[in-house]
């Protein structure tokens, strides 16, 4: 079961644990920032310590907490500051900017851990009957205020449900190749218990190390190798979800034609339906090989035609990522280490801008797992692809750097924040006929927004999950900070930026969800007759509006 005391209350990942940059090239980082800011960068004010918060009384009564500790043990019902803040903001821009400078929304007023689904459904009748909002948490690594308690105006308060303690791995079906889980596992355990199986999930958010398996349900999510293992919409077979109304289940079979597919219902559904307890998921041999290359193309245009061409003639690739001129410039000054004598890398790029790989190249990096021949296989028409589009092999070296950091990214947020630097990233969806266009639209968009409401900043994307039919674009921002109005200025940038994701045909989200964030533009993206729809279902299984209100096509 994941720890809050070992994770940052008010920062990404663990304690103790961070980007690993030493002081050199943190200095060299900032001093590059600074130039493209205009402004010299230096270390703001620190952030408020928890002891310092302000938090209102929880306004549970006693006979309420009484039939929660019958319901959970006394050790299981908490309303410490630290619980409830950790349990009431997730890892968003907004939510660190509010948590560092301690002006927070009124937090949950108990967290609860139920260790079996008779106690969760006791603790939704409490709160039924009580008058309180229930939000589940599991990682708590929403990017879009998905896990923020909005009571409506006629509850009293907000009680968070810690899934985390219900984290067993219940059965392996090593024949059908599926696993039985309980909901509030997290990623890592996950993977080590199926691994003495022989088997693994193959989903590897960027949270991976943080979030669950019922987080990951409820947001949709998709994983770094989704190329070869699907998002979680493939590998989730079966689940079973505690409502306020009683218990949705499905059943544990590959297909079914008996009506509409009622894990859909539950995939993305945020926590807004009830509290998903069980999962049934596909999984997959453990790989016995794997390789991960990079390769450079003179535009993101041309990588791009060479990631369409490779999915749509049925290429296998667990990852297919490719980072525009922006992004390929910023991982290069963050990558430059100024104490060392040579730079191998840095050689590679100089004799590449030679040949025509300078200004507006973009790196592409591609990897395959299985066996040994069927990696070999694969890699070597993945490169042949990219070389007929004029790509130019760099080699396994950017793969394996990739793979040893691919979970460290995030805290790179926390140590810019320090300097009052925001990062913040989006990320939609669009086919193919439509996405170099968008790309070119949203980032003149995103760059018009920052030089409106920051003064400066850098705009930037990657491509990434890519399929039959189109593709994900992910884009990053970071900008000066204005520590007066950190949230509004946030709130403008990020108001501008969706408004052109969806004027350029794109969704709300491929994979980091609604929440909060994104619920005012719900109706845009489902239509009216979609959005009614969806609150019907609401209302039968959640009568009370008792779960996570606020989010989805709750908000607003």
């Amino acid at each position: 079961m994941l720890s809050r005391e070992a994770l940052r209350w008010n920062g990404w990942g663990r304690l103790g644990e961070g980007l690993g940059l030493g002081p050199a090239r943190e200095e060299a980082v900032l001093a590059e920032l600074g130039g493209r800011f205009g402004r010299p960068l230096a270390r703001g004010l620190d952030p408020v310590e928890l002891e310092g918060l302000a938090l209102p009384a929880p306004r549970l009564d006693g006979r309420t907490l009484g039939r929660l500790r019958a319901a959970c043990g006394d050790e299981w019902v908490r309303t410490s500051d630290l619980e409830r803040v950790s349990h009431s903001l997730g890892r968003s821009l907004p939510d660190l900017l509010r948590l560092r400078s301690g002006d927070l929304p009124p937090p949950c007023d108990a967290v609860v851990y139920p260790g079996d689904e008779g106690s969760v459904a006791a603790v939704l009748r409490i709160a039924c009957d009580s008058g309180f909002a229930v939000v589940p948490v599991g990682g708590g690594t929403s990017v879009v205020g998905g896990i923020e308690p909005r009571p409506r105006a006629s509850q009293r308060g907000a009680i968070a449900l810690d899934t985390t303690r219900m984290d067993a791995l219940l059965r392996v079906d090593a024949t059908s190749r599926t696993a039985v889980v309980q909901a509030g596992i997290d990623g890592p355990a996950l993977e080590a218990r199926l691994r003495t199986h022989g088997f693994t999930l193959g989903h590897f958010p960027q949270s991976f190390e943080h979030s669950t398996v019922g987080g990951w349900i409820a947001a949709r999510s998709s994983g770094q190798f989704s190329g070869r293992y699907g998002g979680l919409e493939d590998l989730l077979a079966a689940v079973r979800v505690v409502t306020p109304s009683g218990v949705l289940r499905t059943l544990e079979v590959p297909r079914s034609a008996a009506g509409p597919d009622l894990r859909a219902l539950v995939l993305g559904s945020e926590g807004t339906l009830g509290v998903i307890v069980e999962a049934t998921l596909r999984v997959a041999p453990v790989p016995a090989a794997h390789d991960e290359r990079a390769m450079l193309f003179r535009c993101f245009e041309a990588g791009a035609e060479a990631v369409r061409e490779a999915v749509q003639s049925g290429v296998p690739a667990a990852m297919l990522r490719l980072s525009d001129a922006a992004e390929t410039e910023l991982f290069e000054v963050l990558r430059r280490d100024p104490v060392r004598r040579f730079d191998v890398a840095a050689a590679v790029l100089e004799g590449a801008a030679r040949l025509g790989y300078g200004e507006g190249r973009a790196v592409l990096l591609y990897a395959q797992e299985g066996d040994a021949d069927e990696v070999r296989r694969d890699m070597a028409r993945l490169r042949a692809i990219g070389r007929r589009h004029g790509g130019l092999p760099l080699g396994r070296r950017p793969g394996r750097s990739w793979r040893r950091d691919r979970f460290r990214t995030p805290y790179l947020r926390d140590w810019l924040l320090d300097a009052e630097v925001a990062v913040d990233t989006l990320e939609t969806a669009l086919p193919w006929s439509r996405l170099e266009g968008a790309h070119r639209g949203i980032l003149r968009d995103l760059r018009a927004a920052l030089a409106a409401h920051a003064g400066a900043g850098l705009a930037m994307a990657h491509l990434s999950h890519s399929y039959a039919d189109g593709a994900s674009l992910y884009f990053t921002v970071v900008y000066p900070l204005d520590p007066r109005r950190a949230v509004k200025q946030w709130a403008e940038i990020k108001r501008e930026a969706t408004d052109s994701v969806l004027g350029h045909g794109g969704t709300l989200s491929h994979h980091h969800g609604v929440g909060l964030d994104h619920g005012a533009w719900m109706a845009r993206e489902k239509g009216a007759v979609g959005l009614e729809a969806l609150r019907a279902v609401k209302e039968r299984v959640d009568p009370a509006g008792v779960m996570n209100p606020g989010k989805l096509w709750t908000a607003g």
